[in-house]
C-alpha cells in the first residue's frame, strides 16, 4: 500500500511539475510582448533622460600620456656599453592614464577637471560626447584644491551651469556623469550622504561633497549635477578597501571650483590672500576655559607681527566664528574661507572674547607678502627650534619640527614633532635661516630630508 500510495504521489508531483515547466517557458513568450506604460495615472514616468541630454554633452573624456625616461645600472659602466656597443642613451617609458572634465566655458574652451588627471602629463587629449577629440593646453593648476583647467580649440561646445553648492542639503538627489575604467561616458545617480568632509592627505583646502552615486577610477574630474542640470562638484576621490565603489564618494564643491577657475583664467594660477591668522580646533577643554557652552569656531593660536589681523587687534586667544558672512565651525573651516578671499578687498570677521561678540573689518594681503618675515607658507602650522646642544654633539645638524599642527600640511604628510630637518630640495640645513632661504627661493613641491631615530626620510610637502 505503502509503494502504491509513493506511486501515486510521485505522479502527481510529475504532473506539477510539468505544468511549472510550461509556465516557466510561456513566461518569455508573454513578457516579449507586454511594454511598460508611458504614464501611471495620467503622469509621465520620472526620468533623469531629459536632464541627461541638457549635460552629457558638457562632460568629456580626457586621456594623458607621460614619458618617463629608463636607464638601466649597466649603462653606467663604460665596459659594458663598449663591449655589447650600447648607446649611451636611456630609454623611454610611456604611461596612460584617463579621467573626465567638465566644459565650464564655451567661448574660451575651458575645461575643469583633477590636477591629479593631469599633474605630469606630457600630451593631454580631450575626446567629446559626439566622439570629436582634441589636443589641450594646460591653463593653470591648483594643487591645494587638486584642480586644474585646460583649454581646448573646438567649435559647438557647451557649457554646464554651475550652482550654488552653499544650497545643498544631505538628501539631495545628485547624479555623477563620467568616464570610469575608460568605458566611455557613464552616469550614475545617488544622494548627498554629507557635506563639509575633510581629513584627506595632501590638500590645503577641504570641503568635499559626500555621495553615494557610484564614482569609480576614471571619475576623476566628472560631474556631479543635480536634478536641474547644474553643476553642484566636482568629482575627485572615493573611500575603498577594494579599489571599486563602495557607496563612499567624494566631490569638490562647485563653489570652490568656480574661484580656482576665476582665478587660473585671470593668472594662470591661484593667488590668495591671507588674514596674518594662524588658528586651531576648539576642543573641549579649551570651551570650557573660554566659558562657551558649544565649540564651534576657531581659535587664535598666533597672529603675525604687522599682519592685517594684528592691525585689526585681532589677539592670540580670540574664537573666530564667521569671516566674509560664512561661519566658521574649525580650524579648517577657516582656511577654507581665508583661501577664496580676494586680495586687496575688506570683509567683516567675527570673533568671541571673553565672552563678548565682537567684529572688525579686516584687510586681505597677498599671502606670499606674509611669507617676506617668516616661514614658507606651505610649512606653516608648524614651531621650529635649533638642535639642542646634546644632539649636536652626535654630529646631527640640522632644524628641529618642535611642535606641530594635527592638520598642517607637514603633519598631513607623516611628519611629526621631534624630527629634525637636515636638508631640503637636495641641500643641507643647518639652521632655520637655511630652511627659510631654500624652501622660498623655490617653486612647486619642497623636498625635505628628515631624521627620525636614527634613520633617514624624504618628504615630498605639495
Amino acid at each position: 500500500m505503502r509503494d502504491i500510495n509513493m506511486g501515486s504521489t510521485m505522479v502527481m508531483v510529475s504532473n506539477v511539475l510539468r505544468a511549472a515547466i510550461l509556465m516557466v517557458f510561456m513566461l518569455p513568450a508573454v513578457a516579449a510582448t507586454a511594454a511598460l506604460p508611458s504614464a501611471v495615472d495620467g503622469q509621465p514616468l520620472p526620468s533623469l533622460a531629459p536632464v541627461l541630454d541638457e549635460v552629457t554633452p558638457s562632460v568629456v573624456n580626457i586621456y594623458t600620456q607621460t614619458r618617463v625616461r629608463i636607464r638601466s645600472p649597466l649603462l653606467d659602466d663604460p665596459f659594458f656599453r663598449r663591449f655589447f656597443q650600447v648607446p649611451d642613451q636611456p630609454r623611454e617609458r610611456v604611461s596612460q592614464s584617463l579621467g573626465s572634465g567638465v566644459i565650464v566655458d564655451s567661448e574660451n574652451g575651458y575645461v575643469m577637471t583633477n590636477n591629479h588627471v593631469i599633474a605630469g602629463a606630457d600630451d593631454i587629449s580631450v575626446t567629446l560626447s559626439d566622439g570629436r577629440s582634441f589636443d589641450a593646453e594646460v591653463i593653470g593648476t591648483d594643487p591645494d584644491t587638486d584642480l586644474a583647467m585646460v583649454r581646448i580649440e573646438a567649435e559647438g561646445l557647451k557649457a554646464l551651469t554651475l550652482a550654488d553648492s552653499s544650497q545643498l542639503r544631505v538628501g539631495d538627489f545628485v547624479v555623477a556623469v563620467g568616464n570610469p575604467f575608460g568605458l566611455g561616458q557613464t552616469v550614475t545617480s545617488g544622494i548627498v550622504s554629507a557635506l563639509g568632509r575633510t581629513g584627506f592627505r595632501g590638500l590645503e583646502f577641504q570641503n568635499f561633497i559626500q555621495t553615494d552615486a557610484s564614482i569609480n577610477p576614471g571619475n576623476s574630474g566628472g560631474a556631479l549635477i543635480n536634478l536641474r542640470g547644474e553643476l553642484v562638484g566636482i568629482n575627485s576621490a572615493i573611500f575603498t578597501p577594494s579599489g571599486g565603489n563602495v557607496g563612499i564618494g567624494f566631490a569638490i564643491p562647485s563653489a570652490m571650483a568656480r574661484y580656482v577657475m576665476d582665478q587660473l583664467a585671470e593668472f594662470g594660477e591661484v593667488r590668495r590672500g591671507t588674514l596674518g591668522i594662524y588658528v586651531q580646533d576648539l576642543t573641549k577643554e579649551l570651551a570650557g576655559a573660554f566659558g562657551m557652552e558649544d565649540m564651534h569656531g576657531a581659535l587664535v593660536a598666533e597672529v603675525i607681527e604687522d599682519s592685517p589681523g594684528g592691525e585689526a587687534g585681532i589677539m592670540a586667544g580670540d574664537v573666530i566664528t564667521s569671516v566674509a558672512s560664512f561661519p566658521v565651525r574649525n580650524m579648517q573651516d577657516f582656511y577654507n574661507i581665508e583661501g577664496q578671499l580676494r586680495i586687496g578687498e575688506q570683509k567683516d570677521l567675527h570673533f568671541l572674547r571673553g565672552g563678548r561678540e565682537m567684529q572688525v573689518t579686516v584687510g586681505i594681503v597677498a599671502l606670499r607678502e606674509m611669507d617676506g618675515g617668516s616661514i614658507d607658507y606651505r610649512l606653516k602650522g608648524a614651531r621650529f627650534e635649533e638642535i639642542p646642544a646634546k644632539q649636536r654633539a652626535d654630529h646631527v645638524n640640522g632644524v628641529l619640527i618642535a611642535g606641530l599642527e594635527r592638520n598642517s600640511q607637514l603633519a598631513r604628510n607623516g611628519l611629526r614633532p621631534g624630527d629634525i630637518v637636515t636638508g631640503a630640495n637636495r641641500q643641507d640645513v643647518q639652521t632655520l635661516e637655511d630652511l627659510q632661504n631654500l624652501v622660498k627661493g623655490s617653486r612647486g613641491p619642497i623636498l625635505l630630508q628628515i631624521r627620525r631615530n636614527g634613520e633617514n626620510y624624504i618628504a615630498r610637502i605639495d
